[in-house]
């Protein structure tokens, strides 16, 4: 369930925060930083679709060579709506979906399929020697978990809020830093070893665009939620 990520000998690697359709942001902040599409490598902690305007052109993000995703719970609602039908279509139109009806949904639903098969559970890469761990919304206990006991924690790595919403710092044990996204922070915040950098693009219009060094320097840092 973990891809795993060599580290970058020829250029630069960043995170970003859920897109939700925000591909404008996105692009702005990427020419902000002179992201090289050629070297650099962007990764990003999941929701690429729903709510915002370019849903789609953010999901086909997930087929370029310098994109790396992991998915979200918006793409397995949509996952559920389109693929496994009944009930869930309309939870899913309810939480941001409706950009589907500007599709034919049989060509959206290849492409999720698609898309999927590139968006993994989690991720991890190698910065200067760290490791740094990335799942959508909240990892277990250990990392190693992911790997062991993988389908009893998806709901958690998809949905789950229980860290924040206690505010425990408790490390993530087998892993340097774990960034996730999911929960909307005003800044980003970390806990323990734990680093949520969604800033809530598709309502604050703010994308949380930062380089791995930026990153492991709040791995030290004093600053917490």
């Amino acid at each position: 369930m973990i891809w795993k990520h060599d580290a970058n000998r020829q250029g630069r690697d960043f995170f970003v925060g859920d897109l939700h359709g925000q591909l404008a942001l996105l692009q702005a902040a990427l020419a902000r930083v002179g992201f090289d599409r050629d070297k650099d490598r962007l990764f990003c902690v999941g929701d690429l679709i729903d709510r915002g305007p370019d849903s789609l052109a953010c999901l086909s993000l997930a087929f370029e060579p310098w994109f790396h995703g992991v998915r979200g719970n918006h793409e397995m609602l949509a996952y559920q709506a389109l693929v496994e039908g009944g009930r869930d279509w309309r939870l899913w139109l309810m939480n941001g979906g409706e950009w589907i009806e500007c599709y034919d949904r049989d060509d959206v639903r290849h492409r999720l399929i698609q898309a999927l098969e590139r968006l993994p559970y989690a991720r991890e890469v190698e910065v200067n020697g760290y490791r740094i761990g990335m799942v959508h919304a909240e990892p277990p206990a250990a990392w190693s978990m992911i790997e062991t006991q993988g389908t009893r924690h998806r709901h958690d790595i998809l949905w789950g809020r229980t860290r924040i919403q206690c505010h425990d710092e408790t490390p993530v044990s087998g892993i340097d830093l774990v960034i996730v996204g999911h929960t909307i922070v005003l800044y980003p915040v970390r806990l323990g070893n734990v680093l949520y950098i969604d800033t809530g693009a598709f309502h604050t219009r703010q994308l949380t665009l930062m380089d791995a060094g930026e990153a492991l320097a709040w791995k030290d840092s004093t600053s917490r939620g």
